[in-house]
């Protein structure tokens, strides 16, 4: 394993609720492009979800079942969207303002400058964002917009360009643990350890989550050089065949 990195069970194993997560990072070999979003959910509303892949290739979060839905505001959105050689991962609505940055030739920090931590007094849920690059060589930066005090005003704006490197991935999550209100997450991106092909990693992701809580997850594997992906989505709520 690769220096000062740790497996995602070790470091999430342990946490019921670590609520929604975002890792951007690359393969073992090099080659590929890792990027990884899950959703978690204790309420009846935010437990009301899936993953699904709109007719434009953006990976969407819709209702399960329509008749459940209370407030779609904060639950409904589109968490993965390309834009030319660049891919947008985010925990909100703040894909879209991104998005929309890049297209008038703003840079993602000034797009997420109009955007603040979410507003669900008293958790004010962070609003975390990735975005991968992939023209030029692969980079990528990853943004956290969070209140610092509880206080619902003050919003710390944290960007971090994380050097890629094999086998190593970079985690960012909305909480640090259960908690009423909610515990922000609070440090730098955490350095996991990347391993195996997209199905693998997706496994290990999805059986790291805590079974209750754990709704969604999307894997996405990127060939650097040629741009093709592989996709692996997990639901926890699917309709039976039947």
């Amino acid at each position: 394993m690769s220096i000062n990195a740790v497996k995602i069970a070790d470091l999430i194993g342990s946490n019921p609720y670590v609520g929604r997560g975002i890792i951007a990072g690359t393969d073992p070999t090099g080659k590929y492009a890792v990027t990884a979003y899950f959703i978690m959910g204790r309420s009846v509303n935010s437990r009301n979800r899936v993953f699904a892949v709109r007719d434009d290739g953006a990976v969407i979060t819709k209702a399960f079942d329509e008749s459940k839905v209370t407030d779609p505001s904060l639950i409904i959105y589109a968490a993965m969207r390309e834009h030319g050689g660049r891919l947008i991962t985010t925990n909100g609505d703040q894909t879209d303002t991104v998005y929309d940055g890049l297209t008038a030739g703003i840079s993602f920090e000034e797009s997420l400058d109009s955007r603040c931590f979410e507003p669900d007094a008293p958790n004010y849920t962070p609003r975390i964002s990735a975005l991968q690059c992939f023209e030029n060589g692969y980079s990528y930066k990853m943004s956290v917009l969070k209140c610092p005090d509880g206080s619902g005003i003050n919003c710390d704006r944290c960007t971090y360009a994380p050097a890629p490197a094999p086998g190593i991935g970079h985690f960012i999550h909305t909480y640090e643990g259960d908690g009423n209100p909610l515990p922000s997450f609070r440090g730098e991106p955490e350095r996991i350890a990347v391993s195996g092909s997209a199905e693998e990693f997706a496994q290990e992701i999805w059986n790291a989550l805590n079974a209750d809580n754990r709704i969604s997850l999307v894997v996405r594997f990127t060939d650097i050089a040629g741009g093709d992906s592989e996709q692996i989505i997990i639901n926890k709520n699917v309709r039976s065949t039947d």
